[in-house]
């Protein structure tokens, strides 16, 4: 790259940074400034206000994510035109930000560099947090950013997101929480047509369910790693809270329909309040709201979301078994996630073991010996022939880690198979 590109480069990242600072101090005036307009009204004139590059419907996505937290409980109330004015200025600011990003983006593609950038988008989040006065909370924060980011990516390509549907479940939700709404999404119906519609270049990146904090893995999309070319890009963690939907009151509901793992997270709530209804796995929660729709006497355990999608009634809610419920969702693409460093990374794989005495012990030496953290191993079989197993491991670490590449270099040694899933940013359950 030639000294004038690096100079310009630096020149944007130097004005977003600028902005970021005026952007963040101004949103926590805003928290605390009561115009008395509501939210529809707001809504409303950040549209008016705006005049690009950013569409009307990522500002409105940007202010919903500050409304969705509300007003600051010190929050004043203050004169409608100075609350219109510290809504222009956050209007303007936004958009030059995102005019800068499209100048970094212009020529970081020319380079071969893709249009998400998970690595990218973490340090963003670090930054606007480390920034963060208060009164707003960082999880409102990285709200409003998510929804800047996406915005920015959609004026340079409207990226296609796969998940496994239909609406409204939670790995709609997950997609979104992840990608932002200013890009395109499609339900896929399965998990394994996930992988293939990104495989196939139909789709950009696929979001798939990977285990639950309650009722553990996903099996089907462990599988379809092992099978796939596809990485892991990013991951997702969402906390669930299942409500009891159907048109009929709690006494009346002989029927309870709902995804297989949404059923298991509510067993025993289920077991409790609804002792005598016949509980029937269907394909996913967003189906089992729309046959509650159509069927006096059956509920749906789903999301909020879907209750509202589809127009049915809550009859309870936080029918989940613990308030810790969470899910985490895997985000799988064709990019290779860049290293954050300072264990800020995670690194999946999958192995195989000779059936042999210490096995399993002379694996886990080539990491211990190393100071590798595994937060996670998990065996699951092989479907190639009875008793075979495979080994899913989480490490804390990048692939292009030294000491990484050189514990992958002893499992090559002694493992029948040895495969990298991806390497991303370590998020966890305390970034939501």
């Amino acid at each position: 790259m030639s000294e004038d590109i690096s100079t310009k480069l630096q020149e944007s990242r130097d004005a977003i940074d600028a902005i970021d600072h005026q952007v963040v101090d101004l949103l926590n005036m805003r928290v605390v400034s009561d115009g008395g307009a509501d939210e529809s009204a707001v809504l409303a004139k950040v549209a008016k206000f705006n005049e690009g590059p950013l569409s009307d419907e990522t500002l409105q996505a940007i202010y919903w994510a500050l409304m969705t937290a509300g007003l600051d409980p010190t929050a004043k109330a203050i004169e409608p035109a100075i609350v219109d004015a510290l809504d222009l200025e956050i209007v303007n600011l936004l958009n030059q930000r995102v005019k800068h990003a499209g100048e970094i983006g212009k020529i970081k593609h020319a380079n071969g560099a893709d249009y998400y950038d998970p690595a990218r988008e973490a340090q963003v989040m670090t930054k606007v947090c480390s920034l963060n006065p208060g009164p707003i909370k960082n999880p409102t924060i990285r709200s409003v950013y998510r929804e800047v980011i996406s915005g920015s990516i959609a004026l340079e390509k409207k990226l296609v997101i796969t998940y496994l549907g239909p609406e409204a479940t939670y790995t709609h939700q997950a997609a979104i929480s992840n990608f932002g709404v200013s890009l395109d999404y499609r339900a896929s119906k399965t998990i394994h047509d996930v992988f293939s519609e990104v495989e196939s270049g139909a789709a950009d990146y696929g979001v798939v369910p990977i285990e639950n904090s309650t009722e553990g893995a996903v099996f089907h999309s462990m599988d379809m790693l092992v099978e796939s070319d596809l990485h892991i890009c990013s991951q997702v963690y969402m906390p669930i809270e299942h409500c009891l939907i159907s048109q009929s009151p709690l006494e009346k509901i002989k029927k309870v329909c709902s995804k297989d793992q949404a059923l298991g997270q509510c067993r025993e709530w289920l077991r409790a309040n609804l002792p005598n209804a016949e509980v029937v796995d269907l394909v996913s929660t967003a189906e089992a709201v729309r046959i509650a729709k159509e069927t006096e006497g059956v509920a749906a355990v789903a999301s909020a979301l879907s209750a509202q999608r589809y127009g049915v009634k809550i009859q309870a809610r936080g029918v989940q078994d613990r308030d810790d419920n969470v899910t985490r969702f895997l985000i799988i693409g064709k990019t290779q996630a860049k290293p954050l460093g300072d264990g800020r990374d995670k690194t999946s794989l999958v192995i195989s073991l000779h059936d042999e005495v210490g096995a399993l012990e002379k694996t886990l030496q080539a990491f211990a010996k190393r100071g590798i953290n595994l937060s996670k191993i998990e065996s699951r079989p092989s479907r190639k022939k009875a008793w075979d197993y495979y080994f899913f491991i989480d490490l804390v670490g990048h692939y292009e880690d030294e000491a990484v590449q050189a514990a992958l270099q002893d499992l090559k040694g002694h493992c029948p198979l040895v495969k990298w899933l991806g390497s991303y940013p370590n998020l966890g359950i305390m970034d939501l």
